[in-house]
C-alpha cells in the first residue's frame, strides 16, 4: 500500500505524531528495502481485565498488522513491579511477580479479540532487565537528570504539592526508554499520557547510536460518565469480558457527544454516514458492534432486540438478577451486594443523579430501606428483582 493511504489509516484518531515528517521517510524506506516496521506498544498487567479504553491502542496496533508491519507486544512484567506513574497523583502499588505473571496471562488471552495473534510479537522485559547487574541498571539514571524528571507534569505537580515521588517512580520512565532500544523500535505507541516516556525512548536511541523512533499518541477514552478516563478504580469502565447485556446497557448509558468520539476510536465506521443517524439508532448500532467484536453477533443482536422490547415498550427485562434481603439492608448495600454496581461510589453517584429507582419509585438517599419486594432499576438499564 503506497504511503499516503498508510497515512490516511494511521491518523485515524491519533492526537501527535512526532514527527509526521520522519513517519513518511519510515514508510518510504520500507517499501523500498520491503522491510516491515517494528511497531511497539507496552502493557504493564498491573490488572487481569482489559477495557474498551485499553483496546484504543489495540486495534492501532491491529492496522498496522493489517499494513504489513511488525507488532511488538511489549508485556512489562519487570516494569510492572514498579507500576508506570503517568497521570498518578500518588505512588503506585507495588504488585509481587507472582500477580504480574498471572495478569500477563489473562492480557494475552484478551488481546487475541483484537490482534492477529500469528502476527503477533510477544515481548517480556523481564528478559533483558533480569540480566542486568544493579550497576548496569544504575548506569541508566546517567541519561536523564532531576530536572528533567521535575519537568514532567504529573512529577512536577506531585512536587510542588508537597507530596511524595519515590526515587523508583524516577527509573520507570527510563526503563521504558531502554526497552525501546532493545527492541530496536521503529514506532511507539501510547496513550497523551505517556508522551514524557516515549519521547525518553526516543532519547535512549539516540544515546545508543540507533534511529530514533517515532512516537503516535492516542487520546485517552473517558469512561461511561464522559468526563474521567476509562477505569476500574472510577467505575465507569467497560471491560471486554463482560457480559454482553453488562456491555450494552453501559454503552447505551453514555451521551451522544462521546458516542461519536466511541465511533471514531472503537470502530472502522464512516462517522459522516454516523452523524446522519438518529442519535438513538446510531448508538444501539454501536453496541451492536462493539458486542460483535468481543462477543458475537448473535447475542449482540440479542441484546439489542431486549432493549427496544424493554425501553421502546416500556417493559423490565424478562431475566433479572434476583436478590433477597431482610428488611434491614440499605439500597446503598443492596446494589453493591448484588453486584448491580461496581461499587460504593457509582451507587451514590446514580442515586445523586435520580437514576436509582425502586417499584418505579426514585430514590433519594442511599439510606432507603425497602420494606416489600419489588423492582429495582439502576440506570437506564440496569435491573434487580429484591425479595423480601
Amino acid at each position: 500500500m503506497d504511503i499516503e493511504k498508510q497515512l490516511a489509516i494511521i491518523k485515524r484518531g491519533v492526537v501527535e505524531i512526532i514527527s509526521e515528517e520522519e513517519l513518511r521517510k519510515k514508510l518510504q524506506i520500507s517499501i523500498q528495502s520491503k522491510r516491515p516496521l517494528k511497531i511497539k506498544a507496552g502493557f504493564d498487567p498491573t490488572a487481569p481485565d482489559l477495557h474498551l479504553g485499553h483496546t484504543v491502542l489495540l486495534r492501532k496496533l491491529r492496522q498496522f498488522q493489517d499494513l504489513g508491519h511488525e507488532v511488538y507486544f511489549l508485556i512489562g512484567d519487570f516494569t510492572g513491579q514498579i507500576g508506570d506513574p503517568s497521570g498518578r497523583s500518588e505512588i503506585r502499588k507495588q504488585l509481587s511477580k507472582q500477580e504480574v505473571a498471572k495478569n500477563a496471562q489473562t492480557y494475552k488471552k484478551q488481546v487475541a479479540k483484537i490482534l492477529d495473534m500469528r502476527k503477533l510479537k510477544i515481548a517480556f522485559n523481564s528478559k533483558w532487565f533480569e540480566k542486568m547487574s544493579g550497576v548496569e541498571m544504575l548506569r541508566l539514571t546517567t541519561f536523564a537528570s532531576v530536572s528533567q524528571m521535575l519537568a514532567r507534569e504529573d512529577f512536577k505537580k506531585r512536587y510542588t504539592q508537597g507530596e511524595n515521588i519515590s526515587i523508583l517512580e524516577f527509573i520507570y520512565p527510563l526503563m521504558q526508554g531502554y526497552d525501546s532500544v532493545m527492541l530496536e523500535a521503529d514506532i511507539e505507541l501510547g496513550g497523551t499520557d505517556q508522551i514524557f516516556n516515549l519521547l525518553v525512548g526516543r532519547q535512549f536511541q539516540k544515546d545508543f547510536n540507533q534511529p530514533q523512533q517515532v512516537i503516535l499518541t492516542m487520546p485517552l477514552l473517558e469512561g461511561t460518565d464522559g468526563i474521567q478516563k476509562m477505569s476500574k478504580s472510577y467505575g465507569n469502565y467497560i471491560g471486554i469480558n463482560e457480559p454482553a447485556k453488562e456491555m450494552f446497557g453501559k454503552i447505551m448509558s453514555i451521551s451522544d457527544e462521546l458516542m461519536l468520539k466511541y465511533y471514531e476510536l472503537l470502530t472502522d465506521e464512516d462517522l459522516i454516514k454516523i452523524k446522519q443517524m438518529h442519535p438513538k439508532e446510531a448508538k444501539v448500532n454501536l453496541a451492536r458492534i462493539i458486542i460483535t467484536q468481543y462477543h458475537c453477533a448473535l447475542e449482540a443482536n440479542k441484546e439489542a432486540e431486549e432493549f427496544t422490547r424493554v425501553f421502546s415498550q416500556k417493559e423490565v427485562p424478562q431475566d433479572m438478577p434476583v436478590f433477597k434481603t431482610d428488611g434491614k439492608k440499605t439500597i446503598l448495600v443492596i446494589l453493591t451486594e448484588s453486584k448491580l454496581v461496581s461499587s460504593g461510589n457509582e451507587a451514590r453517584r446514580l442515586i445523586k443523579q435520580g437514576a436509582v429507582s425502586f417499584n418505579n419509585i426514585k430514590v433519594e438517599k442511599d439510606d432507603f430501606v425497602p420494606l416489600e419486594s419489588g423492582i429495582l432499576k439502576a440506570g437506564s438499564r440496569r435491573f434487580l428483582k429484591v425479595i423480601l
